[in-house]
């Protein structure tokens, strides 16, 4: 890649159109991603940026799916900071018919207009997130480029931490989800996160499988400005 030497973004989308049937791209800034994809010729996926993680969800709802068999109505509850992955789920559990509860600190709130355009119920309480829920989901409490404010994150958060109290708090079914990696004593418990309820490990493993899936959607749909060297 010759983005760290200046390339531009522009050019790097039509120099990759020409090479690849997708781009998959992790980066920091979502507008990077919107760039790449409004001069790429191939597909663009969000493999993850600062606003967003869909690919992530993706496999979180197909977790979901797989312990439930739906999932119209499931309640899934979402503790820790108001970031990238809270943002993702309450898009797409909205789109798949789920209620999405967040429970974070005010000062690390989702965006709001995510908030606005799924319905999801934002509350500063985890109790109230975690009532009657299906599923339990939590995230780093420090994420890359946070390193600077560790500290007031840890402070912010230690309230939001995951663990069997908590849990307790959702239904007797409940599943728990961490989109890895994870810190066990500090937005989980190593209990609950090596535990029965634990669904970490299948929603690991889907991964792989949700992408493979949406790399065969994506491949295989028609690509109608296709470079003819494509």
């Amino acid at each position: 890649m010759q983005l760290s030497r200046g390339e531009s973004v522009r050019d790097t989308a039509l120099v990759l159109s020409r090479y690849v049937h997708a781009i998959a791209v992790r980066t920091g800034p979502h507008a990077v991603l919107e760039e790449l994809a409004e001069h790429a010729t191939v597909p663009v996926i969000n493999m993850l940026t600062a606003d967003h993680h869909p690919c992530q969800a993706l496999a979180d709802l197909q977790t979901l799916r797989e312990h439930f068999g739906t999932l119209e109505g499931l309640k899934l509850a979402y503790v820790g900071d108001g970031n990238n992955m809270a943002n993702s789920l309450m898009l797409l559990g909205a789109t798949a018919g789920m209620e999405v509860a967040v429970a974070c600190p005010a000062e690390l709130a989702p965006d709001a207009d995510v908030v606005a355009r799924s319905g999801a119920l934002v509350t500063q309480d985890p109790a109230v997130a975690a009532a009657g829920a299906h599923a339990l989901y939590t995230d780093v409490w420090v994420s890359m480029g946070d390193e600077e404010e560790a500290d007031r994150r840890r402070s912010l958060l230690a309230p939001y931490r995951l663990d069997q109290a908590l849990l307790d708090k959702a239904r007797p079914d409940a599943i728990v989800l961490h989109c890895l990696p994870a810190h066990p004593g500090e937005e989980i418990t190593a209990d609950v996160l090596y535990g029965p309820r634990s669904a970490v490990w299948d929603e690991a493993e889907n991964r792989l499988h949700a992408q493979k899936a949406l790399l065969e959607i994506l491949v295989a749909a028609p690509t109608p400005n296709l470079p003819a060297s494509g």
